[in-house]
């Protein structure tokens, strides 16, 4: 599968490059970013093409990946899918329900397969441990910490959507990857409330009966970051376990899913539609948010 990738900042130089090159079945065929100079660098990296024009190089590869910011990668996945381009996105999907409607819309317009990298969701462990607890059921409530320093020690991830959106944009899709398969789909948001710096608490009512509450930060000290998840129920006390795979992998593991998806025509756990379902519990809590600010 050729495969293209739009973006050239830290996450795209850390993570997907890297993953791209190395992948023994994909062709990493170019790169197209906002600024030209730092396309072509990261292409000459990877020993690909810079694309100054997105267009020419959605027209020459079967997917893209994307390590955009939400608002962005949103309107040009909808360019992606409507190009044909099979869609390997970051979350959060779009900064709005609206937008990541028309990108689930799009991609399923179009015919393409999805797969949203929720980095979790493709570590080794992590992922046999939700299967696991999906099929043993009956739980009773879950508990999910991300803990990030991003704004509290020199991060190249401290970039400017996630001072606009804060935690609950940037980690929060990725502890609700872990809870909703585990618990449930989200009947509501019952409450959510800030703590200090970005900090918000979240508490979610599943439809399976189970609760959870969230606890998400960019602004945690440097010694207090981590992530946590911990559910409780009919099988006991159960925890996330840490992986020994790194993002890299994590992200190869991710396009593996897409070409499966591509090829076989079913929809991955992690696609598109499930992204927009990300987007909309996040959008409920921060309204919630925004009411108590008032």
């Amino acid at each position: 599968m050729r495969i293209g990738l739009l973006g050239t900042g830290p996450w795209a130089r850390m993570v997907h490059a890297p993953a791209l090159s190395t992948h023994e079945g994909l062709d990493f065929a170019g790169v197209w970013g906002r600024r030209p100079a730092a396309a072509k660098e990261l292409a000459d990296r990877h020993d690909t093409r810079a694309y100054d024009d997105v267009d020419a190089l959605l027209a020459e590869v079967d997917a893209v990946a994307v390590a955009l910011p939400p608002d962005v990668q949103a309107g040009l996945a909808v360019r992606a899918a409507e190009a044909g381009c099979h869609l390997l996105l970051d979350k959060p999907v779009a900064a709005t329900v609206a937008g990541a409607r028309t990108v689930t819309r799009a991609a399923r317009d179009a015919g393409v397969a999805s797969v949203v990298f929720f980095t979790t969701r493709f570590l080794p462990e992590p992922e046999a441990w939700i299967a696991e607890q999906m099929s043993a059921g009956g739980w009773f409530t879950g508990h999910a910490q991300w803990l990030g320093a991003v704004f509290t020690e020199d991060s190249p991830f401290a970039t400017p959507w996630r001072r606009e959106k804060g935690a609950l944009w940037d980690v929060g899709p990725h502890a609700l990857s872990v809870l909703l398969p585990v618990l449930g789909d989200v009947r509501r948001v019952s409450a959510a409330g800030r703590g200090p710096g970005d900090t918000v608490h979240v508490v979610l009512d599943h439809v399976g009966g189970a609760s959870s509450t969230l606890t998400l930060s960019l602004t945690a000290p440097p010694s207090a970051s981590g992530s946590a998840v911990e559910i409780r129920g009919e099988a006991g006390v159960v925890r996330l376990p840490d992986s020994s795979s790194d993002a890299v992998t994590a992200f190869g593991r991710a396009a593996d899913a897409l070409g499966a998806a591509a090829r076989n025509g079913r929809p991955h756990a992690c696609d598109a539609a499930f992204g927009l379902r990300v987007t909309e519990v996040l959008a409920e809590a921060e309204a919630l948010l925004a009411d108590g600010a008032g």
